[in-house]
């Protein structure tokens, strides 16, 4: 079951769920659902069984005391970071992003940097802003110079 969930998954982040309520747990994973993201508590010697010979081997170190799996097709750090501000009983133990290997802090700037969406949407904001701003002055030109012209009264 989890080497079916790792792979073809992005990124896998282990945490620490320790000392949550039950009331925090029931919004994480309705929150980790709705981002498309599995979580599930494993046995560490199963998810070290899965994990073996794949990139997400690396998390191997932080497989000791109670410990969840969260593994997406995008990134789960994000969603597990932002709810982290909120429940501090949820420690990000390190993480697999794309390849890469990050430790809890990584994981931490990981989760800070916008999403490709957003990113996006910046870059389209600051190409349109120039445009428009010339397509403003432009039609103020325009406007100027058509009030300054009458049109020729016939005699």
């Amino acid at each position: 079951e989890i080497a079916e969930v790792l792979n073809g998954a992005k990124s896998a982040v282990v945490v620490d769920y320790r000392g949550l309520t039950v009331e925090q747990d029931t919004a994480l994973r309705k929150q980790l659902r709705e981002a498309g993201v599995s979580y599930k508590v494993y046995k560490n010697t199963m998810i070290r069984f899965a994990a073996k010979g794949t990139e997400f081997e690396a998390l191997e170190p932080h497989l000791e005391g109670p410990t969840a799996l969260a593994v997406s097709k995008e990134d789960p750090a994000r969603v597990l970071a932002e709810f982290a501000k909120k429940a501090d009983k949820l420690e990000l133990k390190g993480g697999v992003v794309e390849g890469t290997y990050y430790d809890a802090a990584g994981i931490g700037v990981i989760a800070s940097i916008p999403s490709r969406e957003v990113l996006l949407g910046r870059l389209l904001g600051s190409m349109q802003s120039p445009i428009t701003n010339f397509a403003r002055v432009l039609n103020q030109i325009a406007e100027k110079n058509g009030e300054g012209a009458e049109a020729p009264a016939e005699a």
